[in-house]
């Protein structure tokens, strides 16, 4: 308990009498009735304010977080005493996760449930817990604050961002796909399986006439072909120092994640096999590629707490390993970084071996910092320095990504902020147009 305002001014007014008892004797005795009749005051209003055993709180929220993401909080706060209260709620959540509300203040009426709502946004993936969750309330004659604890300790995952796959659905049901910059789950075109009949258009090939359908109903019908299930799709994943700094808030690494689970999940729903592989100096984590829920649920568990290696990433014995267990021809999605041309040069042939047999695709993150000292106006020598080196390494870069261009990659350097809809519309591209 913690005396109010109130309380300490109502002690301070027995301060007068008790000097004045140095003067006045009978004046101690006055004092001292003054400070029973306060005393008198506070228990009567410890007696009558709610006890913390006639408040029940619960939290409630998902055993799995999203990184990155607003991931929602709600504790319950339930009053079984027929007294209203004015409270002030902490949830001791982990240190490491910004919240939007530490503190929440609220009136909770009698045999009434307050719901605290707040938001967690975890900035690194891992096994995290919650403390207890914390109330202070005031008495109601003001003389005290009450503070107590309620036992809510409980462990929590911080997992990729799986918000984005809910999101991903909820646009795809609403047919807002491409208003995103995402295209349809579902694409139709190119392939070899059919879809379903339809009218013929002026826009659609001679070939594919239905002459069957068409003798039947009288008009011409064309059949509408969706693109090929069952193929392979694996991502690869880089792990090692070069994926470990930060981009604003979030490493580089669980942009990457982020978007290697997005595409699978994309995949998985045009009934693909999809896979995984994770390395560093060594191969880590490896899911040969398969179809349905389960194995993304599989590649979830593996990727909630990998975290950036600081050693070198070696490519050579990545590739290698996936080439003697990969033998269908797949595609495969290298997410890496790119330092120098000297050091990427085994990448180049490395992946370019790859090609004989599967489709790969390099994807690197582009350095906002070399976009923006590009972009910056020039000012002194300093400025036109830094403005300089940013264009070399922006033409080296250039250089590696053209190299893998020839050699039968298909490179993919963009911003981080766009790199989930790049990566998943080159897939969507490629699989309608049959290159896989």
């Amino acid at each position: 308990m913690l005396p109010t305002p109130r309380l300490l001014l109502l002690l301070m007014l027995a301060a007068p009498l008790v000097a004045g008892a140095a003067l006045a004797r009978p004046l101690i005795w006055l004092a001292l009735a003054y400070l029973l009749v306060v005393a008198g005051i506070v228990i009567s209003d410890l007696l009558i304010t709610p006890r913390p055993g006639q408040i029940e709180v619960e939290r409630i929220n998902d055993s799995k977080l999203s990184l990155g993401a607003e991931n929602l909080v709600t504790v319950l706060i339930s009053n079984l005493s027929s007294r209203a209260l004015h409270l002030t709620m902490r949830d001791e959540y982990p240190d490491q996760f910004p919240s939007d509300a530490p503190f929440i203040t609220g009136r909770l009426p009698a045999y009434a449930v307050f719901e605290a709502r707040y938001h967690l946004r975890p900035l690194r993936r891992g096994d995290y817990r919650f403390g207890d969750v914390v109330l202070r309330y005031q008495s109601l004659l003001g003389t005290v604050v009450r503070q107590a604890r309620y036992p809510a300790a409980a462990a929590v995952r911080v997992y990729p961002n799986v918000l984005e796959l809910r999101r991903y659905d909820l646009l795809a049901r609403k047919g807002l796909l491409y208003e995103h910059g995402l295209r349809p789950a579902r694409v139709y075109g190119q392939g070899g399986e059919f879809a379903r009949l339809r009218e013929y258009t002026p826009d659609d090939e001679f070939r594919r006439i239905n002459w069957k359908a068409t003798a039947r109903r009288g008009k011409p019908i064309a059949a509408e072909i969706e693109t090929e299930r069952s193929q392979h799709v694996i991502c690869m994943i880089d792990t090692g120092r070069l994926m470990a700094p930060p981009l604003g808030e979030i490493a580089k690494l669980d942009y990457v994640i982020n978007t290697a689970l997005l595409l699978s999940y994309v995949a998985a729903l045009k009934g693909d096999h999809v896979g995984m592989l994770t390395f560093a100096d060594e191969v880590g984590v490896f899911l040969a590629p398969q179809r349905g829920r389960a194995q993304f649920q599989r590649m979830i568990e593996a990727l909630y707490n990998v975290q950036a290696q600081p050693v070198e990433a070696d490519h050579a014995v990545a590739l290698g390993y996936l080439q003697r267990k990969v033998r269908r021809r797949s595609l495969v999605i290298l997410f890496t970084d790119l330092a120098t041309p000297d050091a990427a040069r085994p990448l180049i042939a490395h992946m370019a071996r790859l090609g004989r047999q599967h489709l790969p695709v390099c994807v690197t993150i582009s350095d906002p910092n070399v976009r923006a000292a590009i972009g910056r106006p020039v000012a002194d020598g300093q400025a036109a320095y830094t403005r300089a080196v940013a264009e070399q390494l922006r033409d080296e870069r250039q250089a590696i990504l053209d190299t893998l261009s020839r050699s039968g990659v298909i490179p993919i350097d963009v911003p981080a902020d766009t790199l989930t809809i790049s990566v998943v519309n080159t897939y969507l591209r490629l699989k309608a147009q049959g290159r896989l």
